[in-house]
């Protein structure tokens, strides 16, 4: 208990509120209480043993009483319950206490009242006990569902007493709960957003540089700014501040802060909150060089001190040189004229260079560090994009890259995607880092389709990690939805993962037939088609059925595809995609049929259509190497439904590519299997063999 002269007091206060019925004796004990806890008087020990005196029923009476003892003020017991209660939240096991946190409107209601100055002490008291309940397991929560958010931001914009310390308060609940709080509170946020915006553009001061700090733990992810009420108004000022700002001469302690919130602003909105026009356009050009500039001078000659204390702002220069590469590659709509296209395309290339170089620098010891994680993924958007520069740096790095790949994700132990809302500036890197494949699957894409990079990648691994990978993925995509909607990172690298084993299949053919893992592969393929095609995931399904038919004619005589189960129910669902890809629908110039795509394929033709092409010659290749295919054709009714449509539709309307495509499939059926010839001759396959074209077809039909 505290020591000194009222020790022995307080003692006796605490004996009267245990044990008197006396109601004077218990108010005046009450207040020598009040009065020594305001002092801050009070040791832990003392604390717990005012509670365990008087518990919650005290303070909870005096709360709810409309009474006022003769002159004082009406809220007087209110504020005794009050401060009792901010003594009680000292202590982080009571604060947690249901019996708190069922008084969080209560609280609430105080930091919106108007303040006298004879009430402060109880809004110091409401923030006391808000504060000790952020802090507690469930208090975020809580403080959420129970409506703190919009007194705090209330309480802010009305800038009565203690507002600063509600900016903090709520600063510290979006930290944790930002996307309920968002969900929850947006008009109320973004009226705080609002405010703090208006300073930042009036501010001539060191405001605006501690605003350029503070602001972008306010810029939500989702909901888009621009798309929530006063939204819009927020990012005007914003850009108008930071354009301001960055158009003049500034010391790197100004220039950083200001980086880091553009970095947050464009992780949330891309560049659309950069007006059109010329003026945009300078500003969205003077932010990638600026951001080009800090990321060469950080990176080409790496002092380890200094990059520590630099790695926070280069990775927003990150997310501001990923905005210029979107709008330096966006075909309509971009807010660059082509020669400013080109000369950042120059400035990103030198960036890139030095990124390429500090990752050759990289130590073992130094994987685990977010920065590497962020330096990646954004070498990864480059290689994506802009395969024809640092081709040779990019091909010596590739080794670290597949190793780095293979370590994050053999002993991150990933079980699902990272949320699409993460980005490079996210705080939990440890969820991202687990995921830096993603990044790099549509860079290694396009270097597998070169002879050089792929010679190295094959060396280092590469691909059956990649097989692990899809696998993985696989597992992820199915364990997600049964509907698969909508379509996930997860989908976007199993297909360019489809790609890159398309590319391998074609220029390293031996690869896939000695590699154990493409068995494997193999066997997740036949299972994962009949699974989607039921699903309206066209893409994915195209690329699956493609690579499946693909590798199928490589490891034809591998056990996987020896009649098995699961070999015909894939054979059986590729022919499903592939017979249903055309129809014939009323063409108005000859008043006649067409041949045209499907209508459910229709959306997604453009993406599938070299698939469907090249899955027909992979098919035609298979035929020969499977003896029940031809009967899984015929049972499907793909030759009755082939030979109705050839022979109700115009010839014109259908192109000689398309012809070629259905020949090559049709002339090794009648080659292989008697009863094919037979039902194309029972549905006039001459006739219309000979009507397009298809001399070889036409040449097996004619064959006694």
């Amino acid at each position: 208990m505290a020591s000194g002269p009222g020790a022995a007091t307080l003692k006796k206060c605490l004996e009267v509120l245990r044990d008197s019925r006396n109601d004077s004796e218990q108010l005046a004990a009450l207040l020598l209480v009040t009065k020594t806890v305001r002092a801050g008087e009070l040791d832990s020990k003392t604390r717990r043993q005012i509670f365990d005196a008087i518990g919650f029923t005290f303070p909870n009476r005096l709360l709810s009483s409309r009474q006022t003892p003769a002159g004082c003020p009406e809220h007087t017991f209110r504020a005794l319950g009050l401060t009792l209660l901010a003594c009680f939240c000292t202590d982080p096991e009571l604060a947690g206490h249901s019996q708190i946190l069922n008084k969080i409107p209560t609280f609430s209601d105080v930091l919106v009242a108007p303040c006298n100055p004879d009430s402060t002490s109880m809004v110091d008291d409401a923030y006391q006990c808000l504060t000790a309940v952020l802090a507690t397991p469930r208090g975020p929560r809580e403080l959420v569902t129970k409506g703190a958010v919009s007194a705090l931001c209330q309480a802010y914009v009305n800038g009565g007493y203690g507002s600063d310390r509600a900016l903090t308060l709520l600063l510290g609940l979006l930290a944790v709960a930002e996307v309920k709080c968002w969900q929850r509170d947006a008009p109320h946020l973004v009226a705080v957003l609002s405010k703090l915006s208006k300073e930042f553009v009036e501010a001539e001061d060191t405001t605006k540089f501690e605003l350029c700090e503070l602001l972008p733990r306010l810029i939500p992810l989702s909901p888009p700014l621009a798309e929530v009420s006063q939204g819009s108004e927020c990012l005007q000022q914003l850009y108008k501040g930071l354009a301001n700002i960055l158009g003049s001469k500034l010391s790197q302690s100004q220039r950083d802060p200001a980086l880091k919130l553009t970095a947050s602003l464009v992780q949330a909105c891309g560049s659309e909150w950069i007006p059109a026009g010329s003026t945009g356009s300078k500003f969205l050009a003077l932010l990638v060089n600026l951001a080009c500039v800090e990321v060469r001078l950080t990176l080409e000659e790496p002092d380890p001190l200094e990059l520590e204390g630099k790695k926070e702002v280069v990775t927003a220069c990150y997310v501001l040189i990923e905005m210029g590469i979107q709008e330096c590659l966006k075909e309509d709509e971009s807010l660059l004229d082509e020669a400013q296209r080109m000369q950042l395309m120059r400035i990103m290339e030198e960036a890139f260079g030095a990124v390429v170089f500090y990752l050759r620098q990289v130590k073992e010891e130094e994987l685990q560090d977010p920065f590497i994680f962020a330096s990646v993924r954004i070498l990864g958007a480059w290689m994506a994009e802009e395969t024809s520069s640092l081709k040779q740096e990019i091909c010596e790095l590739l080794p670290f890259l597949v190793h780095y790949a293979r370590k994050l994700f053999k002993e991150s132990g990933p079980t699902e995607n990272p949320p699409q809302t993460a980005g490079l500036l996210s705080s939990d890197s440890s969820i991202l880092a687990q995921d830096a494949l993603r990044f790099l699957l549509p860079g290694f894409c396009h270097l597998t389709a070169e002879d050089r990079a792929r010679d190295i990648l094959i060396s280092e691994g590469a691909p059956a990690l990649l097989c692990d990978y899809f696998l993985h993925q696989w597992e992820v995509l199915t364990s997600q939805s049964k509907s698969l909607t909508p379509l996930t990172s997860t989908e976007m690298s199993l297909q360019t993962l489809c790609g890159i084993f398309l590319n391998l299949v074609v220029t390293a053919p031996d690869l896939i037939r000695q590699e154990e893992t493409f068995s494997s592969l193999m066997g997740t393929l036949l299972k994962s088609l009949p699974f989607l095609l039921p699903q309206d995931h066209l893409v994915l399904a195209a690329n699956i059925a493609t690579l499946g038919l693909m590798m199928a004619r490589i490891l034809s005589s591998s056990a996987v595809l020896q009649k098995t189960g699961s070999a015909k129910e894939f054979f059986r669902a590729a022919i499903g995609f592939l017979s249903q890809a055309h129809t014939a629908q009323a063409d108005p110039g000859s008043h006649g049929l067409a041949l045209a795509v499907s209508p459910a394929y229709m959306s997604a033709w453009d993406d599938i259509r070299e698939l469907w092409f090249l899955g027909m010659q992979a098919l035609a290749s298979c035929v020969p190497l499977f003896s029940w295919l031809p009967q899984a054709i015929l049972q499907a009714q793909w030759l009755e439904e082939l030979s109705e449509l050839l022979t109700h539709v115009t010839a014109a309307s259908v192109d000689f590519e398309l012809i070629a495509a259905f020949q090559g499939v049709l002339v090794e059926l009648a080659r292989a299997s008697e009863p094919c010839r037979e039902v194309m001759l029972s549905h006039h396959g001459e006739e219309w063999a000979n009507l397009y074209g298809m001399a070889a077809l036409e040449q097996c039909l004619s064959k006694q």
